[in-house]
């Protein structure tokens, strides 16, 4: 089964005493105790961030692992990622990683991973590469549209809540047809799609929610049925 959960904010980089995304992501691979490895390239492999991430899911019912492409843990990269049960990737700059995973061929490794049932999972940068664009800050200032990876057609916006100039940018993007329709998703929501279509939308924030949107004379946006994992019944 072909499985993607894009984050749009939170997890342990954003809510280190809040970990029920991450939680939500582990649980969906078929093993008890997933072997889940964060690939932090978009943040230029940064060691705090990585620390971070082994910090949390040491907490959590897993084996972590992390995939350095500066400093490499083997030469065949295609197996040590088919091994894994879970692919979390960390926010940062989206063009960068793009252009250092198509380098290392690490693009078409993930798509492999993807098809075997490898779940795939990320945040920010690690959320919109997957889709077929995204809205990105990697150029410097703005925001702009990026072309990405396609596995889940359309388009995606991150940090929807979160950061001010998100929203009118995205719709804006959209309006003058610089960005397809697709899916903008506030900090602490998360989109779980099995093959190409969303199957749920969990969040870690009760009021956390993603949206639909598109254009049809005028840019509308329509809110998605969220589950809250903090909720008595949700898992």
């Amino acid at each position: 089964m072909r499985q993607i959960i894009a984050l749009g904010g939170g997890g342990f980089s954003m809510e280190p005493d809040n970990l029920l995304l991450d939680e939500y992501v582990l649980k969906q691979s078929t093993n008890p105790c997933p072997n889940v490895c964060f690939l932090p390239t978009a943040s230029g492999d940064s060691e705090a961030y990585t620390a971070r991430f082994y910090a949390s899911f040491q907490k959590l019912n897993c084996v972590p692992s992390h995939l350095s492409l500066f400093k490499p843990p083997a030469r065949d990269l295609e197996d040590f990622i088919l091994n894994k049960d879970v692919v979390y990737v960390g926010g940062g700059n989206t063009k960068n990683l793009l252009a250092l995973w198509k380098d290392w061929g690490l693009d078409l490794i993930l798509h492999k991973a993807w098809h075997q049932g490898v779940v795939l999972a990320g945040i920010s940068a690690g959320s919109i590469c997957w889709f077929e664009e995204g809205v990105t800050d990697s150029y410097g200032s703005g925001l702009e549209p990026i072309r990405c990876l396609g596995f889940i057609e359309g388009s995606s916006c991150p940090h929807y809540d979160g950061e001010q100039e998100r929203r009118p940018a995205y719709h804006k993007l959209i309006q003058s047809s610089k960005l397809s329709p697709g899916i903008a998703v506030d900090d602490g929501a998360a989109l779980h799609f099995i093959g190409r279509h969303v199957h749920k939308v969990v969040s870690s924030r009760a009021k956390a929610r993603a949206y639909r949107v598109y254009k049809n004379d005028k840019v509308i946006e329509q809110a998605m049925d969220t589950y809250f994992l903090g909720g008595p019944s949700q898992t």
